[in-house]
C-alpha cells in the first residue's frame, strides 16, 4: 500500500471546512499556507495535484458577521457566495508565494450525470493539469443545494470521490475530522 501511495501521479486532496477554518469560522491561514506549500512541492516533484476545498460557507459566515452556521438554505447560499471569493483570494495569495498557479472549478452534481457537461469538466481539468495548474474544486453552493441541505455526507467528501474518478486519480486523500468509514 505504501508503494502504491508513493507511486501515485495524480492525487486529489480534500480539505474539510473544519480543516481550513477556526472554530469561529475565520480561515486558518497557517493551515492554508502549509497546504499551499505542500501541494506546490508535490506538483514540483512531478505529481499532478487537485484540491477539493470546503470552507466557503464558514468564510462567508465570518465576513457576514454571523455567530452561528446559517439555518436556512438562502442564508447558506449567501454565505457561500460571500465566502467562495474570499477563500479563493487566500488560496491565490499563498500559492502565488510559491509561484504556483491555481484555477477554480465550481461543480454541481449534474455535471457528473450529463455527458456534455462531464466532458467539458474533464477538458477543463485536463487543460489545467497539463499546464501545471492546480485545480481548486468546490461545489457551487450558490446554485447546487444538495450538499448544503444534506449535511449527513460530510461536506465535499462525495464531490472529492467523484472528482478523483473524473480525473482518473491514483489517490484520494481526505483531510477531515468527520468520523466515518473510508477505504
Amino acid at each position: 500500500m505504501r508503494e502504491k501511495i508513493k507511486n501515485a501521479t495524480t492525487i486529489v486532496v480534500k480539505m474539510g471546512t473544519t480543516s481550513v477554518t477556526h472554530g469561529n469560522g475565520t480561515l486558518d491561514l497557517r493551515k492554508l499556507e502549509i497546504l499551499a506549500r505542500v501541494l506546490t512541492d508535490l506538483e514540483n516533484s512531478g505529481k499532478k495535484m487537485v484540491l477539493v476545498s470546503s470552507g466557503a460557507i464558514g468564510a462567508g459566515m465570518n465576513r457576514m458577521k454571523l455567530t452561528e452556521r446559517p439555518k436556512t438554505l438562502k442564508q447558506k447560499q449567501a454565505a457561500a457566495s460571500v465566502g467562495q471569493g474570499l477563500l479563493m483570494r487566500v488560496y491565490h495569495k499563498f500559492f502565488d508565494e510559491y509561484h504556483q498557479t491555481v484555477g477554480q472549478i465550481l461543480l454541481t452534481k449534474d455535471v457528473f450525470k450529463h455527458a456534455i457537461k462531464r466532458n467539458n469538466a474533464m477538458n477543463t481539468f485536463n487543460a489545467l493539469i497539463a499546464g501545471g495548474i492546480i485545480p481548486i474544486v468546490n461545489e457551487n453552493d450558490c446554485i447546487a443545494t444538495d450538499e448544503i441541505e444534506e449535511e449527513c455526507f460530510g461536506d465535499n467528501d462525495i464531490l472529492s470521490a467523484m472528482t478523483a474518478d473524473l480525473v482518473d486519480a491514483d489517490l484520494l486523500i481526505i483531510l477531515s475530522d468527520v468520523d466515518g468509514l473510508y477505504d
